[in-house]
């Protein structure tokens, strides 16, 4: 079975004013990603390098940082990530839709995996990823998370799960 994780940054792995304590239950960590400082949980790092072990499994960042997550973001939060794809904004068709539904579009007609789990903080906002997303039905799970404090213990256990188990 062929399966593809799609990735976002900002808002999923790196919250936006993250205050507190993480969902994981300890405190944020903040580190230089070369760029600009970022936020993050330890835990939800090990959960995504876990999971990125996962037979058969493709990881692809799908984020605004493009190449400059593999480059920086990976080695400041110790994420095993340096060799995944990732996708692009001035590789898909023109258009004035939202970029990333593009570039997912394509790279799924392209590559046609049985599963696809897409994780975007801003997913909830994009009806017509939604709508695409119903469209492929069980094929697929998105994952929206609160940009204020990335991705949860039961959302990475969702995508786990998703990708892991069976299809249908």
């Amino acid at each position: 079975m062929k399966r593809t994780l799609y990735l976002d940054v900002d808002g999923v792995i790196c919250p936006f004013g993250p205050t507190g304590p993480t969902a994981w239950g300890s405190a944020w960590r903040r580190t230089d990603a070369g760029l600009l400082p970022v936020a993050f949980a330890a835990e939800l790092v090990a959960g995504l390098n876990t999971l990125a072990r996962t037979p058969g499994l493709r990881c692809v960042w799908l984020t605004s940082w493009e190449e400059l997550a593999p480059q920086y973001l990976c080695p400041a939060v110790g994420l095993d990530g340096t060799r995944w794809p990732f996708l692009a904004a001035d590789g898909t068709a023109g258009g004035n839709g939202w970029w990333k539904l593009s570039a997912i579009q394509e790279d799924v007609e392209e590559t046609r995996p049985d599963a696809v789990a897409w994780i975007d903080d801003q997913l909830a906002f994009e009806a017509e990823a939604q709508h695409w997303a119903r469209f492929l039905g069980r094929r697929i799970l998105t994952v929206s998370p609160d940009p204020r404090h990335g991705i949860s213990p039961t959302e990475l256990a969702r995508v786990a799960d998703f990708l892991a188990g069976p299809l249908f």
